[in-house]
């Protein structure tokens, strides 16, 4: 069975535009690795494989095993390069070597669990999904594929934040711990906690009930008027 986190790659020493159209037309894809005070390395992948890693979440957010021309390196994904008009094609990819004596920054998934039990959407309330992805700090060895936000206990008109994600031991958010000092009063949300998601009544039942109450009041006024 192929091992999804371990990728083949091969060194290439042709750079420029016209180098990498022309891996493109080969069925590959021009990428780079770098980091760990190491020299950055231009290699090249093979499309259709790189693509089955890619179908798999856990890829974008798990120490990879980068294998060129049989040297072996840890990494991430660290950026990735969609033809505009085709999803499925990869037009470059950005690898990062990773330390395991040093702290890193990942983007991983949020995965929302609890929707159908949360208050709100018995009462008739729709889940939005605010954010689907967060920005970690932590050492590769506490890297998590993703993070969950429990809405199990959101009302009608209620949000999860930033600051309510139970994170994994060793994990950070960074749009919370780049801005601890920050000086709020008390009961105060930080500008940087952001909701992570909500729940609301859906927007065509909330305009109906408006307009429900609007004839009612109406009504109640022609009465006494009558």
């Amino acid at each position: 069975m192929e091992n999804l986190f371990e990728v083949q790659a091969e060194a290439r020493t042709d750079e420029g535009k016209g180098a990498s159209r022309r891996l493109r037309h080969a069925g590959k894809v021009p990428a780079v690795v770098y980091g760990a005070d190491k020299a950055p390395v231009s290699i090249s992948l093979n499309h259709n494989q790189f693509i089955r890693h890619l179908e798999e979440e856990a890829f974008y957010a798990h120490i990879l095993t980068l294998v060129v021309d049989g040297k072996k390196d840890q990494v991430v994904l660290k950026d990735l390069q969609r033809h505009p008009a085709n999803d499925n094609k990869i037009l470059h990819a950005d690898f990062l070597r990773v330390d395991a004596k040093h702290e890193m920054t990942m983007t991983v998934p949020v995965h929302f669990i609890g929707e159908e039990v949360a208050p709100g959407v018995k009462a008739g309330g729709l889940v939005s999904h605010l954010m689907t992805e967060v920005e970690v700090a932590c050492l590769p060895k506490d890297l998590p594929e993703f993070i969950e936000a429990d809405i199990s206990k959101l009302g009608m008109d209620e949000s999860i934040h930033l600051s309510e994600l139970a994170l994994p031991k060793g994990v950070s958010l960074t749009a919370l711990t780049h801005h601890q000092a920050e000086e709020l009063e008390e009961g105060e949300r930080s500008a940087y906690d952001q909701a992570v998601a909500s729940i609301h009544m859906p927007r065509v039942q909330a305009v109906e009930e408006a307009s429900e109450a609007a004839e009612e009041a109406n009504g109640d006024q022609e009465a006494t008027e009558e």
